[in-house]
C-alpha cells in the first residue's frame, strides 16, 4: 500500500496478563510486522473489531507482541475498551509501513495482505511460511560426513 491510511494490521488477542498495576494485552502480531511504534514511537490508533463499547469503561493497557523483546509493543499506557482473549484488534494506518518495513525477525513469517472492498476480500500477497524463511539456506554436505 502506498499510504498509511490504506491499510490496517489485524491481530488476534492471545491473552491478557496483569502484572502488578500493569495490564498487558498480548497479540499475535509483533514488531516484525509493524516496527514503527518500537523503532521511533509512532502512534497508531488501535480499534476493537466487532463489539461496540462504552467509552466510560476504558482501561489503561499495553498492547504487546509475542516476541521476547522489550521493544515488542504497539501501545503503552493506552486507554482502550475491555479486551478479551480471542478478540481481534485493528492497528490503524499501517498501510505504507507494513510489508515494506516488516522482517522475519525471530523466525516470524510475514503475514498475508488482504484487500477488502465492501463485503468482498482478496489475498493480494501470500503470507510467508517457515519453508519460505529457510529457502535460500544451504548446509555443506561435508558437515554431515563422519
Amino acid at each position: 500500500f502506498l499510504v498509511g491510511p490504506g491499510g490496517s494490521l489485524i491481530t488476534e488477542v492471545l491473552y491478557k496478563k496483569n502484572r502488578g498495576e500493569k495490564t498487558f494485552i498480548i497479540v499475535d502480531a509483533g514488531m516484525n510486522d509493524l516496527i514503527r511504534p518500537s523503532l521511533y514511537g509512532a502512534f497508531h490508533q488501535i480499534k476493537k473489531l466487532k463489539e461496540p463499547y462504552n467509552k466510560d469503561s476504558l482501561e489503561v493497557v499495553d498492547v504487546v507482541g509475542p516476541i521476547c523483546e522489550s521493544g515488542d509493543f504497539f501501545a503503552k499506557d493506552r486507554k482502550l475498551p475491555p479486551i478479551k482473549e480471542g478478540e481481534y484488534l485493528a492497528i490503524m494506518d499501517a498501510g505504507a509501513y507494513g510489508f515494506s518495513m516488516s522482517s522475519s525477525y525471530n523466525a516470524q513469517p510475514r503475514p498475508s495482505e488482504v484487500l477488502i472492498k465492501d463485503d468482498r476480500w482478496w489475498i493480494i500477497r501470500e503470507g510467508e511460511t517457515y519453508p519460505d524463511l529457510i529457502r535460500g539456506e544451504h548446509i555443506p554436505d561435508e558437515l554431515f560426513s563422519s
